[in-house]
């Protein structure tokens, strides 16, 4: 089964078992509409149909055959079908196809065909018995704030409005869950300064503003240390895990990122660094400015559209054309994958929801491509996959990949 059918597989079904999220229902509608994708369509609407078990015919061939060809083309219209179906007759003559397309109204349109209510109860009941018995959910706005004094503060919990003060930066929780620290940086000031850390549990993700006007997201599983009031001549913070940055300009100031034995160094840019320690490879992608990558054994300076890549033995590689779109899709609340593996994907998933992952069998070796609001349940992530050959099992938020 190809990429694209899968993906209309897995949103038919999405929204015929009522799980689709609006966006899934948007993408479906969109392929609905183009008419290469009929044949695969249509073969869906009869397997739904089929689960149904609904011998009754509803509507005369002709007209089914009809109304299955104005769904199907891009210049129809919902306005349509009402009109299509005040026309048919009580024949009880059908076929398939007819049927399929009054299914196809059923799903996609609403209360326009009517079924017994007994098959709708029966069919209702098969669809809660395939649903996994376990499931998990997505994450969400969950993070700890460690102030110099070594007082914690939860911030999904914390009120909004002022939260503390931290020498001359005061910290500020908004009401649509920013950290957003205020105070004039001071490149004159000497001492040590005072530092801060936001941290995320697997599961959670946070946003915040530093006091430069720099633009922080926090992906799941990460921390980024850094003085509640940049001082000196040098704007500098530390993370683990993943971030994405958005730097406000100050060519006086350079910002620079420090994780594992790596800087990062920036004058004014947009760009994400992946460092979890479960990776192989520590990746900084740059969208836009120019930011220079350096170790104790090279130096690299990335232009837009780059990916610089380390892996454990401190060696750089830079891909020219990297997926900047994938890799930084994380922070507009999607999972998105080009030619992924399973375990890259299941690595993502495990650091979101919080669970842990094992394979059972040989699992084969296959490359998915694909996108999904992280918003759904964990079994809504997997059914994107099962329809390409995986299968699973969620048991106390452990996910069992099996073959």
């Amino acid at each position: 089964m190809s990429a694209l059918n899968a993906r209309l597989s897995y949103l038919f079904n999405s929204y015929y078992n009522q799980t689709a999220t609006e966006q899934e229902k948007d993408e479906l509608f969109q392929i609905i509409n183009s008419s290469a994708n009929d044949a695969q369509l249509t073969a869906l609407i009869h397997q739904a149909w089929n689960d149904l078990e609904i011998t009754e015919p509803l509507f005369h061939p002709e007209t089914s055959m009809d109304m299955l060809n104005r769904i199907l083309d891009t210049n129809a219209s919902p306005d349509d079908i009402p009109h299509l179906i005040k026309q048919t007759d009580n024949t009880r003559l059908w076929i398939k196809l007819g049927v399929a397309a009054a299914l196809m109204i059923f799903v996609g349109f609403g209360a326009y065909v009517f079924i017994n209510q007994k098959k709708q109860r029966d069919a209702k009941k098969n669809i809660t018995q395939a649903k996994p018995m376990h499931d998990v959910l997505p994450g969400g706005n969950r993070a700890l704030l460690t102030l110099a004094n070594g007082k914690t503060i939860y911030l999904d919990n914390a009120h909004n409005g002022v939260l503390a003060k931290e020498g001359d930066a005061q910290i500020n929780k908004t009401r649509d869950g920013q950290l957003v620290y205020e105070g004039e940086h001071n490149d004159t000031a000497k001492g040590a300064a005072v530092m801060n850390t936001v941290s995320t549990p697997r599961g959670g993700q946070y946003q915040l503003v530093l006091n430069d006007g720099s633009k922080v997201w926090l992906n799941s599983a990460s921390s980024l240390s850094f003085p509640a009031v940049f001082t000196g001549k040098t704007r500098d913070v530390e993370i683990t895990g993943e971030a994405y940055f958005e730097v406000a300009k100050n060519a006086a100031m350079p910002f620079r990122v420090k994780t594992n034995n790596t800087m990062v160094e920036v004058l004014g840019t947009h760009f994400n660094v992946m460092a979890y320690n479960d990776e192989s490879v520590m990746k900084t992608t740059l969208l836009e400015g120019a930011v220079k990558i350096s170790n104790n054994q090279f130096t690299s300076i990335l232009k837009p559209g780059q990916q610089a890549s380390l892996n454990q033995n401190g060696q750089i590689r830079v891909v020219d054309k990297a997926d900047a779109e994938d890799t930084v899709a994380w922070k507009d609340g999607l999972f998105q994958f080009t030619d992924a593996s399973i375990q890259s994907i299941m690595r993502q998933a495990a650091r979101w929801y919080d669970v842990e992952v094992s394979y059972q069998g040989e699992i084969p070796v296959r490359e998915f491509s694909g996108r999904i609001s992280r918003n759904v349940k964990a079994s809504e992530l997997l059914s994107m996959l099962k329809y390409a050959g995986v299968n699973f099992k969620i048991e106390n938020k452990h996910i069992t990949i099996m073959q």
